[in-house]
């Protein structure tokens, strides 16, 4: 009878051991669920247009840049 209590004993102990290497997923979207809870969701369509209006706005800026660096250089 010890030796199975010892046995079952041994089995739990390295059910409970079993320690496998973690690549933070875990610990990332249990995070990302924290944080997306917190949201303000009506201010988020809001921001999303100021961003892709911004963007917009400095790849206009980016390409006129280049374009006239381009003119300037062939002259």
């Amino acid at each position: 009878m010890d030796e199975i209590l010892t046995t079952k004993e041994k089995t739990m102990s390295e059910i409970k051991h079993n320690h496998q290497a973690q690549d933070g997923t875990g610990n990332m979207l249990l995070t990302a669920s924290i944080l997306f809870a917190n949201i303000d969701y009506s201010g988020l369509a809001d921001y999303a247009i100021k961003a892709f209006v911004g963007g917009a706005i400095w790849m206009a800026f980016k390409v006129g840049g280049e374009y006239l660096s381009n003119r300037i250089k062939k002259k």
